[in-house]
């Protein structure tokens, strides 16, 4: 820790509110816990969460910093006297609870990656937070099979990106939902088999169109709201609709016979307050099945933006446009 400075520019939320409220300031750099590494942040991913954490609606799980945050990537500064896979000077992409819009950040080293061969830096901090997500939901809750139809909403969100290169890599059907002719190709052009423009078409039936009747094995949902009975309604019999937010509100009147005739699996998880040994086994899988496919090149992060740390307002302003196609990052 000899050569490290005091202090370092952080992103802190001033108080509950628009992207404004967002600024730097100056906070002590931590120091490693038992188990923890030091890292220097090279780039941070900007995410839904944390725009929900900035409003007021998503605060930090106890014992996470304050600052927003969920996925970096950087260079090891300094080790907890227990870490044993990590050393200075390695880089890592990690998951963290909070404390990405930093120059610095605790990880437990269990939550962190290698950089998958051929990426930089800045694409490497693209991964944790989609990745370990849709791992977890699509392939862990929702048990997608080879052989099986995807329906992603949100097609070009840096969830919904992420979603439909690993389905297609894990040998799905993809349908993606996206607000535009444009949204549509780009969920074309990363391996969609089927995009749905949910403004000008009804996605139950355009799913059932693309399915011949038979509906989508598993759901990915992040909407919510009107879609929860819609979904029940594109669900192939014995489907699993996994939840990972609702963007439209979570309350609605569903009709739950198609539940029973249908025998679906309705399931939902959050990430972020998972316990690190939770987030560690999400951790190994990625390494052993997926990190092979982003060093092949069969599944790449899509960046749309990069903003300077200092400029993190801008990037919430431009999450909440909704008109990127894929990740918003920070730079440090």
């Amino acid at each position: 820790m000899a050569d490290l400075p005091d202090h370092m520019t952080a992103i802190a939320i001033r108080a509950p509110g628009g992207p404004e409220v967002l600024v730097p300031e100056r906070r002590p750099v931590p120091a490693p816990g038992t188990q923890e590494i030091l890292v220097k942040v090279a780039a941070a991913g900007v995410n839904r969460p944390d725009v929900a954490q900035r409003r007021g609606h998503y605060p930090p799980p106890k014992g996470a910093p304050d600052i927003p945050g969920l996925e970096i990537a950087g260079t090891v500064v300094a080790c907890g006297p227990q870490v044993a896979r990590w050393k200075v000077g390695d880089t890592v992409a990690a998951l963290v609870p909070g404390g990405g819009y930093a120059e610095y950040c605790l990880v437990h080293e269990d939550n962190a990656l290698p950089i998958p061969a051929g990426l930089s830096l800045i694409e490497a901090a693209a991964l944790p937070e989609t990745y370990f997500t849709v791992w977890h939901n699509v392939f862990q809750r929702g048990a997608l099979q080879p052989g099986e139809v995807l329906l992603v909403h949100g097609g070009t969100s840096g969830i919904g990106t992420t979603a439909i290169q690993l389905a297609k890599a894990f040998g799905a059907t993809v349908i993606a939902t996206a607000g535009s002719a444009e949204k549509c190709q780009a969920c074309r052009d990363l391996g969609a088999d089927h995009a749905i423009d949910y403004k000008s078409t009804d996605f139950v039936a355009a799913t059932k169109e693309a399915t011949a009747g038979r509906g989508a094995d598993v759901i990915l949902d992040m909407v919510g709201g009107p879609y929860i009975g819609r979904n029940y309604e594109a669900a192939a019999v014995d489907g699993r609709i996994v939840q990972i937010a609702f963007l439209q509100g979570s309350k609605a009147e569903v009709d739950f016979v198609r539940l029973m005739l249908k025998r679906l699996t309705h399931t939902g998880s959050t990430l972020r307050a998972r316990p690190v040994a939770d987030k560690a086994a999400i951790a190994r899988e990625l390494e052993a099945k997926v990190w092979p496919l982003l060093a092949e090149g069969r599944a790449k992060p899509v960046i749309h933006a990069t903003f300077p740390l200092a400029e993190a307002a801008q990037a919430h302003a431009l999450m909440e446009s909704s008109t990127h196609i894929g990740k918003i990052m920070l730079l440090i």
